[in-house]
């Protein structure tokens, strides 16, 4: 019987089956400490334990992989959960490792509230809480098992630095039952060439010595065992600069929301940001930060690209991502309702705030900085944007697409503004009726669909006779298959998680302007 995934990296292969162990069990809430300054000061040793493990382990491997363990490795020393974890122990007297683990899940319960690519990141803060629980327990991690034979790895999902650290000869694939396209695992499996099947619902209680695996179909079939690798898209090799392979320029840049994402990005070679989050900024804020906390969290994610163009985007809050200082009540449409910019239009004292907070953020730094509105409607939001980064100092305005009526009137949009970036996963979600969390109508938020792409190629067409520049920032513009398509609709500029840089930006010197058209033609 043959199961059915999303496959992610393309390649077919055979062999035994290995299973990963699954995370650890919630730590018990007992006894009470004793000494709870005692227990609280217990934390940040730990964490700092696993930072310099994961450090360690950085520095073993290269490109990608050193990338995501490095961001793996901020994350354990990072402040804020900490700090919240501490607290947990000093005024509900909850042992240390159950301190973390409750102080984790509401940074996990942020961001799977979040969805898209910030709800996948909740698997990166469950390794992290794994792997400092597991010291303060004195138990070894769960993890991938040392692998002596060539094997295919079956897992509930697997952590971004077990990804990493994989030798590609030795795992012929990667399955697991959870996580999707944009995850790490999905991530670093094409850039290192292992194929591999991700939301493979009942691939865990197949019992079979064996698994076949297809990570072009995505599907995954029990087998006797016997290894067979029918092939494998070879590893990634990348210059660093963004072009075809007739010179043609096409920006590659990095999707961050830290400053451990910035850093990671500056080290895989990004020619600039095309999409920071700000919204990580305010996750675990139980108020609004103040315009010099801002700065400087602001500061330190622009710091890495100092002399190169960063997209900041202001606030994307409000309704399915809720920030615990802004009360927006309860809707009954949370995906048509107040979120993005429009939180904005109610408290546009909130916004000027923050656009203060990134002017001088990048004047600190000397990045060249862009802004840009989530969820912009029409070209009379877009002017209103545009008027307010303007007086705030910043010079280069410009909106997210992820609506269809802004689409359909992009030339009105780009009048008002200097350049636009389609925020696909969004734009698909309203394009298709179809919510972009549910699985159940997942096949319609593919961003190879006819009609998404006919809108992606109305907006650049709108840009070229603007002469402004179109970026794609969501979940297609790291998709190797999709990406010559999108330069071939007119897509100036790519921006993607650092880890798949190398894996499209080696795609894209394989192909000429001629060929993307072509395949544009095609496909839309």
């Amino acid at each position: 019987m043959s199961l059915s995934g999303v496959g992610v990296s393309p390649g077919r292969a055979e062999g035994p089956r290995v299973v990963v162990a699954t995370d650890l069990r919630k730590p018990d809430d007992q006894p009470v400490p004793a000494d709870l300054a005692e227990e609280a000061g217990r934390i940040a040793p730990a964490a700092a334990r696993v930072a310099a493990r994961l450090s360690d382990r950085a520095r073993s491997v290269s490109g990608d992989a050193r990338s995501v363990v490095e961001t793996t490795a901020a994350m354990a020393a990072d402040p804020a959960l900490l700090a919240s974890a501490e607290q947990l122990v000093r005024e509900q007297s909850l042992p240390a490792p159950r301190a973390v683990w409750e102080a984790a899940a509401k940074f996990m319960a942020a961001l799977e509230a979040a969805g898209g690519y910030l709800a996948e990141r909740a698997r990166d803060v469950a390794d992290v809480r794994d792997r400092i629980v597991a010291d303060l327990l004195g138990v070894a991690p769960p993890g991938v098992p040392e692998l002596t034979s060539p094997s295919v790895l079956v897992a509930r999902d697997l952590a971004p630095a077990d990804t990493a650290g994989l030798d590609p000869e030795l795992v012929l694939a990667l399955v697991t039952e959870e996580g999707g396209p944009t995850s790490h695992t999905a991530i670093l499996a094409r850039a290192m060439g292992i194929p591999a099947v991700v939301a493979c619902s009942g691939v865990l209680a197949v019992e079979s010595p064996g698994l076949a695996v297809d990570g072009a179909a995505g599907t995954v079939s029990p087998s006797d065992g016997s290894v067979r690798a029918a092939s494998r898209k070879p590893r990634a090799e990348w210059d660093g600069v963004g072009a075809l392979a007739d010179g043609h320029p096409v920006k590659l840049l990095a999707n961050v929301g830290s400053a451990a994402d910035a850093r990671a990005a500056a080290d895989a070679g990004a020619e600039g940001i095309g999409l920071f989050r700000t919204e990580f900024c305010y996750l675990s804020a139980a108020e609004e930060p103040s315009v010099d906390a801002q700065r400087a969290a602001y500061a330190a994610v622009l710091a890495p690209f100092a002399g190169k163009p960063v997209i900041v985007r202001t606030l994307d809050a409000g309704s399915d991502k809720p920030l615990a200082f802004l009360d927006m009540g309860d809707e009954p449409n949370p995906a048509l309702g107040v979120r993005g910019v429009r939180v904005a239009f109610d408290r546009p004292e909130l916004l000027d705030r923050q656009l203060t907070a990134i002017a001088g953020a990048a004047a600190d730094t000397g990045a060249e900085l862009s802004v840009m509105a989530p969820m912009i409607a029409t070209a009379a939001e877009a002017r209103w944007f545009a008027e307010r980064a303007r007086a705030a100092g910043i010079a280069r305005a410009g909106v997210m697409i992820e609506v269809p009526a802004a689409a359909l009137c992009a030339r009105e949009i780009l009048a008002e503004v200097d350049f636009v970036s389609l925020g696909t996963n969004d734009l698909a979600q309203y394009v298709f009726a179809a919510d972009r969390q549910l699985g159940a109508v997942a096949a319609l938020n593919d961003p190879s669909q006819t009609a998404l792409l006919r809108l992606v190629g109305m907006v650049a067409e709108a840009g070229a006779a603007a002469g402004k520049p179109v970026g794609v920032c969501g979940e297609a513009a790291a998709d190797p298959g999709l990406a010559p398509v999108l330069t071939g609709l007119g897509v100036t500029s790519l921006s993607m998680n650092s880890a798949a840089l190398a894996s499209l930006g080696a795609t894209l010197r394989a192909v000429d302007l001629p060929g993307c058209r072509e395949a544009a033609a095609k496909a839309s």
